[in-house]
């Protein structure tokens, strides 16, 4: 009898150190995620959450989870120390500094696919943005590296979004200086087309 109780309390305490928080959504990605050149507040994660709660009237907790010049590489430790929190939701978005910086896109794939089973084995909903990049290594480099994440989203069953940037991406009025990070009016853009992603999955 001891021993049964004692099997019924450990399968408990597996559920319970396996549930998510419904209340959570983590962001994972790089510059374009942090908001580089904008405020926190500013940044398209944070105007995600403003969606949420004012039009969808819930109370929900956002993690910016972006790091400036972060490649897929890096992001799987930072992953597991976010999954701490339990998110039920993690978006991830990155890949674009391997893309700019011609990394192996097996190498890229690899680690993407990391991390999306570290957090699918945590219980947490997948969403996937794509990257595109600018054909500077040739047509062959920018096209794999289109279709890596077509492929993933088809590995791992994900709803996805084709391109994070769409309609941001070489429009002037909506980046900064450099061409590439995207403004207030640019992160405002962006977390509309995600607030509109994400909302069904809430």
């Amino acid at each position: 009898m001891k021993k049964i109780i004692l099997i019924l309390f450990l399968i408990n305490l597996q559920i319970l150190n396996a549930s998510t928080n419904t209340n959570t959504i983590l962001f994972l990605g790089d510059s374009l995620t942090e908001g580089l050149g904008v405020s926190k507040e500013e940044a398209f994660p944070n105007l995600v959450q403003s969606y949420i709660q004012n039009e969808l009237k819930k109370d929900i907790t956002v993690i910016n989870g972006g790091v400036s010049g972060s490649t897929t590489s890096d992001a799987l430790a930072r992953l597991k120390w976010y999954m701490k929190k339990k998110p039920y939701i993690v978006f991830v978005a990155l890949g674009a500094n391997d893309g700019l910086r011609g990394l192996n896109l097996e190498e890229s794939q690899k680690n993407l696919e990391e991390i999306i089973k570290y957090a699918q084995e945590s219980n947490a909903k997948v969403l996937l943005a794509g990257m595109l990049i600018p054909p500077n290594y040739g047509p062959e480099y920018s096209n794999r590296f289109k279709e890596m994440y077509e492929q993933i989203k088809n590995k791992y069953n994900l709803k996805s979004m084709p391109f994070l940037l769409d309609g941001v991406a070489g429009e002037k009025e909506l980046n900064q200086n450099d061409g590439i990070h995207p403004n207030v009016e640019g992160h405002k853009y962006i977390a509309k087309k995600v607030f509109e992603f994400i909302k069904e999955d809430l």
